[in-house]
């Protein structure tokens, strides 16, 4: 092995030849016949064929719809959210027609259960400005001490390392996890901007411009404010952000980071751990990161594709992307498809609009077109190409990496973007579990190991 202080390699990082042919050998050790799980009918993914979930607990907190019955049979329908029973296609058009900044009024809706009345939302908005400000020197000591190349987890570090300056971490009681999870909601645009700017000055040696947050406003004002060097920004810019925010809030109880989310909270751990745990998962390209992979896509598409307008050449394009043959051939077209919905998710009808407006105030509604073209064309090519047993359809990651950059917001933000506002859903499926108090999640998994007899070294 070399030595621990060579200079020519970082050793910590270094993968060896015999590293290597362990890593095959321990592959071939782990992989398992997909025809078993037909075979012990056990939903891999904890999904059937179709997709659906299997059901592994209950929530008031968000619903999916995507099914109706229509003569005894479940069949496709329009993909519908639902926030605390309130349709989210509703809940906008009241923000809209008022002209409203809506995370806070959400925010509270998914926490505590109700609409508020004006003077419980100017209650709760002001509670989370008081709450806009880190610990004495936190960002000096924690964030600029130590930069980082992800984003991701620079705020998971920042979130662990809260632990220590909170006199009451490991309280679960519902007031102090209350108290907890309003605290993160208005610090997370902070430590994940703050840590941007670190990485930027450190790594990237650009100018270091670090903002106090707005002492009034809503949280989508806050990050534009931190985010740009002059602080500025217009009102449609600002009420797309929230927009956005106000979509990504919560999905349901089953996906990936609120089910982590559960599980985690089930043990009983603190709450900085839990919200950790679920960064975790929103890290992942499956989950949180897909927006950057459809903006990517594009990149690459826009280069290879001549002639924007031509849809038999965007198609051919498509159909060399689910064949791995362009992009980073994995096979997959990104933005396109979801685990529930088939015909439509009402995130991206919602937010397409907003992305429409913002194209054309940039002017770039070329690239618009090119978007609407592809989200039209996709679901035709995979339908050709693929066994499907449900359709497919663009989902709100599609459009958002496009608005994202549109808005300056640099792609190192988009899934801590993501993260600043499921914050609030997990916070509100966090206090969820503790309340109903229920038994450690557990599920089971069934071996399929031989039985063997054990054999001395000697006669391996």
């Amino acid at each position: 092995m070399p030595a621990l202080n060579s200079r020519e390699e970082n050793v910590y990082s270094l993968i060896t030849p015999e590293i290597r042919a362990d890593a095959e050998q321990a592959k071939l050790s782990d992989q398992i016949d997909p025809q078993l799980y037909i075979d012990y009918n056990v939903k891999r993914g904890l999904r059937d064929v179709n997709g659906k979930g299997v059901l592994a607990g209950l929530t008031n907190i968000a619903e999916i719809r995507a099914r109706k019955v229509e003569n005894g049979e479940e069949v496709s329908d329009d993909g519908r959210l639902y926030y605390r029973g309130y349709e989210i296609h509703d809940l906008i058009r009241g923000l809209k027609e008022d002209q409203r900044f809506g995370f806070e009024e959400t925010a509270y809706l998914l926490l505590f259960g109700n609409l508020p009345t004006r003077d419980q939302l100017d209650r709760f908005s002001n509670q989370l400005l008081f709450y806009r400000s880190l610990p004495k020197n936190f960002v000096r000591d924690v964030i600029m001490k130590a930069p980082g190349t992800d984003m991701m987890n620079i705020l998971m570090r920042s979130v662990l390392t809260l632990y220590p300056y909170d006199d009451h971490a490991s309280d679960i009681s519902l007031p102090n996890v209350l108290r907890q999870s309003m605290q993160l909601i208005s610090l997370f645009p902070m430590l994940s901007i703050y840590g941007y700017q670190a990485f930027r000055h450190y790594e990237e040696n650009d100018s270091l411009i670090i903002h106090n947050p707005l002492d009034h406003g809503s949280i989508a004002e806050n990050i534009l404010h931190l985010l740009r060097p002059d602080g500025k920004y217009n009102d449609l810019e600002a009420k797309a952000l929230d927009m956005a925010l106000i979509l990504h809030m919560d999905h349901g109880g089953g996906n990936n980071s609120a089910f982590t989310m559960h599980v985690v909270t089930s043990t009983h751990t603190d709450t900085y751990s839990a919200v950790a745990a679920s960064l975790a998962s929103l890290k992942g390209p499956r989950h949180g990161g897909a927006n950057i992979k459809v903006v990517q896509m594009f990149d690459d598409l826009e280069v290879n594709v001549r002639d924007w307008t031509d849809e038999e050449e965007i198609a051919d394009y498509l159909k060399k992307l689910l064949a791995g043959e362009a992009f980073d051939h994995k096979g997959l077209i990104y933005g396109v498809g979801h685990a529930v919905y088939s015909k439509s998710d009402p995130r991206a009808e919602i937010f397409r609009g907003y992305v429409q407006k913002l194209a054309e105030f940039e002017g770039r509604q070329q690239e618009y077109a090119l978007y609407e073209r592809v989200a039209r064309l996709a679901p035709k090519v995979i339908a050709e190409q693929r066994r499907m047993y449900k359709g497919v359809c663009v989902n709100v990651d599609f459009f958002s990496g496009f608005a994202y950059s549109m808005l300056g917001l640099p792609r190192e933000l988009f899934t801590p973007l993501f993260a600043m506002a499921r914050i609030v859903g997990w916070s509100a499926h966090r206090m969820e579990e503790l309340a109903n108090n229920g038994k450690i999640i557990r599920p089971a998994y069934k071996s399929i190991a031989p039985l063997r007899a054990y054999v001395p070294i000697d006669r391996r």
